[in-house]
């Protein structure tokens, strides 16, 4: 499976959709969208020759069981699903889309519970927040082995090319800024 590389622009206003098509990046992470625009926002994107990542857990109207993993893979059909719950990324998995886990990293107790989690759902790639903390990066793909996306927090050009340089192989930004 192909991994996301360099910026992710993450969409929070569908404002910022008209935006995020002009510009080269061929993929589109949507945050917080109602369950009623997904599946023309996921269309419009694939017209534009771009992958759609959808948040799973930022749908409005949509709760993270069984069933609403059916109606997204069958009516919505996005390239991508991120996830905090690990029900969502076996499922994303198991029905052959890129899977991305994302983690909090508060302390270091949940930096320990969530390379159990890593290790027991095996993503395809990990969004790491926040992606300020370039030592965290390298440190969750050594232990994982996991290709690592920096995320939350990123205002900068410089902290863009941290993390990257942290071993990151994508920064998903909501700053139009960096797009």
């Amino acid at each position: 499976m192909i991994h996301p590389s360099g910026i992710l622009p993450a969409i929070r206003k569908m404002k910022d959709f008209d935006v995020v098509l002009e510009t080269s990046y061929d993929t589109i992470v949507f945050l917080e969208t109602r369950l009623a625009q997904l599946k023309s926002l996921v269309e419009y994107t694939k017209r534009a020759n771009k992958k759609a990542l959808v948040h799973f857990d930022l749908i409005q109207g949509l709760r993270a069981d069984d069933y609403a993993m059916e109606f997204l893979l069958r009516e919505i059909k996005p390239d991508g699903i991120l996830s905090t719950r690990a029900n969502v990324i076996t499922m994303a998995k198991k029905n052959n889309l890129l899977a991305i886990q994302r983690v909090f990293l508060l302390d270091s107790l949940a930096l320990e519970h969530n390379i159990k989690l890593i290790n027991r759902t095996k993503p395809d790639c990990i969004e790491v927040l926040p992606g300020l903390i370039p030592d965290m990066i390298s440190y969750i793909h050594e232990e994982t082995n996991i290709p690592v996306i920096a995320g939350g927090l990123i205002k900068s050009q410089d902290q863009v090319d941290t993390a990257l340089s942290a071993g990151a192989v994508a920064v998903s930004t909501s700053n139009k800024s960096l797009w």
